[in-house]
């Protein structure tokens, strides 16, 4: 290790309390959707902090409107804002985007968390609340990768973009509208919690809805009817045969350790009315997993056509065929070679700060890289601390230390990609 990557890990070890103290200032701002100004202060008050180029805007529905990519679960982005910070470099390096969402999901059932869920709490190495793995502990590692190199007295050639975004949670709509404000870049990082995996692919995603008609009866007289909910039972046994079929298609080694690489999940069942009534209608709601690689409207296609495929099993859909509308998010899938230079410089730094191999998957859940790879047409990989199975639970929390592991690899292949400059 040379001198000024030994000088970057020693700043970070110096720093790791303020990297906690700020990492608890994010958890502690509960910034689920429509809420997360309060958290984007913080970000503009360490980007002044660290001297960068600062643009803070609320995305225009309008503009957004204009890309196919778009879904929202809103109808404003008011008091919403996008936060990009510029680290502007000398000139003839490499760009990269260091992309971090800062909106979280709902805590929940409250009763079910040890401590309240944005309490920040640090018990036993690991901080918990909220956003603490996915992903505001991400975030943080950016940012200190991004002060080191500030403190460090370190030029680099190329500009390093750091976003932190609104809206990931439900399609990616703030990050797509970086993309429409200009914002591009010869690579791209997102800190997601991959338990430190390197994911160069990830998997799609996007929600459907299935309304089963059937024909209402007495329950006491209930073979005058036809049960819904009896006629929804064939439709989940025929969606899982569709799993099954898609998932043997997959021959991807990064997907060898994946059990259900694109899983179909039912989400959300609806059906009935009253206990003595033979049930007329029943409304399924899932979430279907897209292939790194597979077009959306193709695997749209492909669970439309196997839906009609029912009257085949069942005369009853040839006259009331399901319906199908595709409704609410979807995140799209991406892939980047796994011997593309970013893979191979993170890679190579992952085994700087370890002394060991990282493991490279393939992603079990869309992230913000397949708006970045395939709308701003940017090779993204996502990589960072936090426990992947955590997100979206009770008693979220990350592990600190691999969160400062992240930020030195990250600060050290900021040095690689962008390079330094002596000017």
């Amino acid at each position: 290790m040379d001198d000024i990557r030994g000088v970057i890990r020693t700043w970070i070890q110096d720093n790791r309390q303020e990297g906690i103290k700020l990492l608890k200032r994010f958890v502690q701002e509960a910034s689920t959707q429509g809420n997360e100004k309060h958290a984007q202060a913080i970000v503009v008050e360490k980007l002044r902090q660290i001297g960068l180029n600062i643009d803070i805007w609320e995305p225009s529905m309008r503009e957004l409107k204009k890309y196919d990519a778009f879904v929202t679960t809103r109808d404003s982005y008011a008091d919403s804002p996008n936060v990009v910070g510029v680290l502007k470099g000398t000139g003839g390096g490499r760009s990269l985007i260091l992309n971090g969402h800062i909106d979280v999901v709902p805590e929940g059932d409250v009763t079910q968390w040890d401590d309240s869920p944005y309490s920040a709490v640090v018990k036993n190495g690991k901080l918990y609340g909220r956003g603490a793995t996915d992903m505001k502990g991400g975030n943080v590692a950016l940012l200190l990768a991004i002060q080191a190199i500030q403190e460090s007295n370190i030029s680099l050639k190329g500009d390093v973009i750091f976003q932190s975004v609104i809206e990931e949670e439900s399609g990616g709509a703030g990050t797509l509208a970086c993309i429409a404000r200009g914002y591009k870049a010869d690579g791209a990082i997102i800190p997601e919690p991959t338990n430190m995996k390197i994911f160069p692919k990830q998997q799609g995603s996007m929600w459907f809805r299935l309304t089963i008609n059937g024909r209402s009866a007495h329950g006491g007289t209930r073979y005058e009817g036809v049960s819904a909910i009896e006629k929804a039972m064939i439709v989940i046994n025929h969606l899982l045969a569709l799993e099954k079929d898609r998932n043997a298609k997959i021959e991807d080694p990064l997907y060898q350790n994946v059990p259900i690489p694109i899983p179909i999940n039912i989400g959300n069942i609806k059906g009935g009315t009253w206990p003595s009534s033979v049930p007329d209608e029943v409304v399924i709601e899932g979430r279907m997993g897209v292939a790194p690689g597979e077009q959306m409207k193709e695997a749209k296609r492909e669970l439309e056509t196997w839906v009609a495929q029912l009257q085949e099993q069942d005369s009853w859909f040839h006259t009331h065929p399901v319906q199908v509308k595709w409704f609410g998010a979807h995140w799209l899938p991406s892939e980047l070679d796994v011997n593309h230079e970013l893979v191979q410089l993170l890679k190579k730094n992952f085994y700087e700060v370890r002394d060991e191999n990282p493991i490279i998957e393939a992603s079990p859940w869309g992230t913000d890289g397949g708006m970045l790879t395939n709308v701003g047409d940017i090779p993204t990989v996502v990589f960072g601390p936090g426990v992947t199975e955590m997100a979206h639970f009770p008693n979220e929390y990350i592990e600190l230390d691999p969160l400062f592991e992240a930020a030195e690899m990250i600060a050290l292949m900021i040095l690689d990609w962008c390079e330094r400059s002596e000017t």
